[in-house]
Formats: C-alpha cells, structure tokens, sequence
C-alpha cells in the first residue's frame, strides 16, 4: 500500500529534497507541497494525504497553527513535524496540538523514510533519546499539569505501567520483553488506555504521561 505524503515548509530547496527522497522510495507517494499553514490546510482536505510533513515556523499560518486545524477538522489526521532543532520550543506544543511525532531536517533518507512509515501505521515517532530530551525542556518550561490524576486513577497498575514505558518511547516489542508478556497483550493494553483516557495516540499518551507527572527527569 503506498503512503501518500504533503509536504510543508516555506523553503523551495527543502521542499524539493524531501520530494526527492521521499520519491525514491518504493511505498512512498508525494501528493503535493505546501509553502505555509494555510495552503497545508487547504491541501489537507483536498488530497487526503497519509501522512502530513509539517515544518513549524512559517509565514501566514505557522506548521502549529495549521496542526491544530488539520487534526481538529479530521481526528486520524497524521502530522510529522520538522524541526532544525531537536529542542524546538514549538515541538511540544505541536505534540499537544495532535503532531505525531517530529523529526529533525537533518535526518538521514532512510530516518526520513522509516518516519513516515512509522506514523502512518499509527504509531508515535518519538524515539528513547527523543524523549529524554522533551522530558528535560517540559520540566525546564514548567509544563503545565493537566487535571488528569483522575483519569490516572482508571487505569489498572499494569496499564499504567505500560503508559510510562510508551511516555519513554518503548515500541510494543520492547514493552513486551521488558514485561515478559505477548505483544498481542501490549496492543491491547495501550488499546484500552487509549480508550479510558480519551486520547488519539500513542503520543498523546506521551504528553499525557508527562503532564499527570508520571515520567520525570531521570525517572
């Protein structure tokens, strides 16, 4: 099945890299580019990409603005946010806004690729040493605490340590081993988590996680 992709950003050269790249790859398919957030949202509606390649600072409507448009008019909507840094300020406000994941401009072909891949299976493209560093900027922001030990609370232990692990960035097989349990058993789990909290995806639990104080620096 080929994935379908728009990309956005307001730079012809890394618009046309991207295309190139992403090209290149057999089960991948780039439907259209966008110059800012505006066109983004525009675009989005018309092509129905898979996966939307969003950079964040752009003229018009910057790639946080248009996030927050795009998944608020479609809810399986997947965006991927570019970033120069790997400690954007804007990253965690883009995953609050219902990014999927993010990615630095300077990732590799292949990283790029597999990127894509990744979020349009579903899954949060938020990898162990990405985390780390998101937890240290949302404690050094002073993240704000959503009223959500409640929701905690409806959650069993087992759930809830799954969600941690997710937070960190553990794919499903690596939350199986650490667990000792079938991999089957972990989808149903972060299944359900989903569902009790009312959350979109796996980075939504992340940034759940984060703001209910269940992952913390060095935790």
């Amino acid at each position: 099945m080929t994935i379908k992709v728009l990309i956005v950003d307001d730079q012809m050269m890394v618009r046309e890299g991207f295309s190139v790249l992403l090209g290149a790859q057999p089960d991948i398919e780039v439907v259209g580019e966008a110059v800012n957030g505006r066109e983004a949202v525009r675009k989005v509606a018309e092509l129905r990409p898979d996966v939307v390649l969003m950079d964040i600072r752009m003229p018009e409507l910057n790639g946080l603005e248009a996030t927050r448009e795009i998944v608020a008019a479609d809810a399986d909507a997947k965006v991927l946010v570019l970033t120069t840094f790997d400690l954007d300020e804007y990253v965690y406000q883009a995953l609050r806004a219902g990014a999927s994941g993010f990615l630095l401009k300077d990732a590799s072909a292949s990283q790029l690729a597999e990127g894509v891949r990744v979020v349009a299976e579903g899954e949060a493209l938020l990898a162990p040493t990405v985390t780390k560093r998101l937890i240290l900027e949302f404690s050094r922001l002073g993240a704000p605490r959503a009223p959500s030990q409640e929701r905690v609370g409806d959650l069993t232990e087992r759930e809830t340590e799954v969600l941690v692990l997710v937070a960190r960035g553990r794919s499903n097989s690596e939350i199986a081993a650490h667990l000792v349990v079938a991999e089957s058993t972990v989808k149903t789990h972060v299944s359900r988590i989903l569902v009790k909290l009312g959350l979109r995806d796996r980075t939504q639990a992340a940034v759940f996680a984060y703001e209910a104080g269940l992952v913390t620096p060095g935790g």
